[in-house]
């Protein structure tokens, strides 16, 4: 017992206590059982990327939404819509060979009316999403160009529209004694879709270039700079993205890209970008 109370005196079980390991920034024994340093909180107003991914998401289920809210509505009106559509061709009846191919015609039909109707909510959920990621002067001098958005796109469908009849005489034109047209319902509706959707969105494109030039990545000079390789992408892309091989298709939406392009560097350098 004696030799037991002569070790506690000693002070060994202190001597076998770990001493705290000093703290990297001031030298001092950190205490014990504090937290682990972790990074800073996101400051007041930021959000985080799960936060925007999550608002990414509800705005794309708003967007789905309201198209299928316009499909609904095209899906009512599609045979009306189909009467328009096929009063080009020399016969307004179409035939079809597949049990289930007007039905997948009236989807097509409804799904490019309900885009075109929910364009108006498209837009707003875009700009809504991209808007806090802008200054406010950023946000002043966009904000008017989404209204013209829409109406860019209502053009190019217009556009569509105009050229349809024009675009099926000239590929009617090469028909003759050995070439009979036999027209079917699917591959003339995947033309007439195509083409409308094609001319719509493509009239979105000086939106896209004047805002880029709002956050710095394009300028004027380096618009025109580039012009010759605009006009050779312009030609590619009419061509490769307008169906049915006609010449009067992507005449036209070339034409047309290219005056809004050089209205755009017009407008962008008079921002004085």
């Amino acid at each position: 017992m004696a030799d037991a109370d002569a070790i506690r005196d000693s002070g060994l079980p202190a001597l076998l206590t770990p001493t705290p390991e000093p703290s990297p920034s001031t030298g001092s024994p950190a205490p014990s059982g504090s937290p682990t340093p972790s990074d800073p909180p996101p400051a007041a107003g930021e959000m985080s990327l799960v936060d925007h991914l999550v608002e990414l998401r509800d705005r794309l289920i708003r967007i789905a939404l309201a198209i299928v809210v316009g499909g609904v509505i095209g899906f009512w009106f599609a045979t009306p819509i189909i009467g328009i559509l096929v009063s080009p061709l020399p016969s307004d009846q179409l035939q079809y060979t597949g049990l289930g191919d007007a039905f997948v015609i009236n989807i097509k039909i409804a799904l490019v009316v309900g885009v075109i109707l929910a364009m108006p909510v498209i837009l707003y959920q875009i700009w809504s999403f991209v808007a806090p990621g802008l200054t406010p002067d950023e946000r002043r001098v966009v904000r008017p160009w989404i209204p013209l958005a829409l109406a860019f796109f209502a053009i190019g469908v217009g556009i569509a529209y105009v050229i349809l009849p024009f675009a099926v005489a000239f590929l009617f034109s090469f028909s003759s004694d050995y070439l009979h047209p036999l027209i079917t319902a699917g591959p003339y509706f995947d033309f007439v879709t195509t083409m409308f959707l094609a001319f719509g969105l493509i009239m979105e494109f000086p939106i896209l270039l004047y805002g880029l030039s709002r956050v710095g990545i394009v300028t004027s000079q380096r618009l025109s700079s580039a012009r010759r390789f605009a006009i050779l992408g312009i030609a590619i892309f009419a061509t490769a993205i307008t169906p049915g091989g006609d010449l009067v298709s992507p005449t036209v939406l070339g034409v047309t890209m290219y005056l809004l392009f050089e209205g755009t560097i017009f407008f962008i350098r008079r921002s004085g970008k």
